[in-house]
């Protein structure tokens, strides 16, 4: 018994045992989890800047100053320039007008993803920031070859470019691929790939990662076996590829100029969703007019619209009709001819 007892001693004695006598329950090494859960919750509950406020007010009445934004926009700093061209493109407003009044020297991102630029704004922008990195042109269906070649003409350390997303973005990256080849001013090289990018004398020689989701075989093939240097499609690895790791801009899940808006309240770009079209809800009406009703009354209204044209045409034919006849018959020249020569008698009566 008193074996027994010892042994329930020394068990008891070595449970209440402190081995860490600098341990603390509460230390982040022991709990990251918690302790990353209080700073996100922390981060949540901190106020938005000034700044970002100014940017949701300005974001949600900027149709009203789209005229104007090119004088207003002169004295905006680069990142501001850039968060209200983020804006203009989820509210749907980014076109040419409005990407090349916001332009800036010194952007190195460029986010133009399914908006209404077109090759002459991309042209033009592509003049003013030389110095752009990134660009997503996905979903941009007035964008065409044309416009990427100036921007891999004007922007000579373009090292990741976006496209696909719609079948018009596809076909322009497709005839792209010709402009992704490399071209070598000297030819008497073993290898292309031990030249500079320097060395390279056409093409897209900065160019790294290509962000195409739904990009074909055959251009998947062609591009892996005449352009090895380009990724396409990357994903994030914790070795790289080639000692490299994949950045941020490569990767598809993640807009491209979603840090320079992830301040600014959702609500401002929000309020321009897609909402649904008042005739939605005469589609479910019983009351409906059939689609064989509708394109009766549409001709009925085209009928009555083009009545007066057809009488009118139909006068200038009876009218052209009569000189025919009067020219080839010679009856009815004299009868034309007698009533010429009694209007002056009447008149003398």
């Amino acid at each position: 018994m008193e074996k027994g007892k010892v042994a329930e001693d020394i068990t008891n004695s070595l449970k209440k045992l402190d081995l860490n006598p600098n341990f603390n329950p509460k230390s982040s090494y022991f709990s990251p989890t918690f302790q990353s859960i209080r700073l996100s919750r922390r981060q949540k509950t901190e106020p938005p800047s000034l700044v970002s406020l100014c940017l949701g007010v300005v974001g949600k009445h900027l149709e009203d100053i789209i005229a104007d934004l090119h004088e207003i926009s002169i004295a905006f700093p680069a990142h501001i320039k850039m968060a209200i061209a983020g804006i203009s493109r989820r509210r749907k407003l980014l076109n040419d007008d409005v990407i090349v009044s916001l332009a800036d020297s010194s952007w190195e991102i460029l986010d133009l993803s399914g908006s209404d630029v077109t090759d002459s704004g991309l042209m033009k922008v592509a003049e003013i920031c030389k110095f752009l990195q990134a660009v997503d042109i996905s979903r941009c269906s007035k964008i065409t070859a044309v416009g990427v070649s100036e921007l891999f003409q004007h922007c000579k350390s373009l090292q990741t470019l976006r496209c696909g997303g719609c079948p018009r973005s596809d076909y322009t990256a497709r005839n792209c691929l010709c402009m992704l080849k490399p071209k070598l001013n000297d030819m008497e090289g073993d290898s292309w790939e031990e030249l500079d990018t320097a060395e390279i004398g056409h093409g897209a020689g900065s160019l790294r990662w290509l962000v195409w989701p739904k990009i074909d075989k055959d251009s998947l093939e062609i591009l892996a076996t005449e352009c090895p240097r380009i990724i396409v499609n990357p994903k994030p690895s914790p070795f790289g590829f080639g000692g490299i790791m994949v950045p941020t801009e490569a990767l598809t899940d993640i807009p491209l100029d979603d840090p320079i808006v992830k301040d600014i309240d959702p609500k401002t770009w929000a309020m321009c969703g897609f909402a649904p079209k008042p005739v939605a809800a005469s589609l479910s009406s019983p009351t409906e007019l059939s689609m064989a009703e509708k394109f009766r009354l549409a001709f009925v209204e085209r009928d009555t619209r083009l009545a007066p044209k057809r009488a009118k045409n139909a006068r200038q034919h009876q009218r052209r009709a009569e000189r025919e006849w009067m020219m080839m018959s010679a009856n009815a020249k004299a009868l034309a001819l007698a009533s010429k020569a009694s209007k002056p008698l009447h008149n003398r009566s």
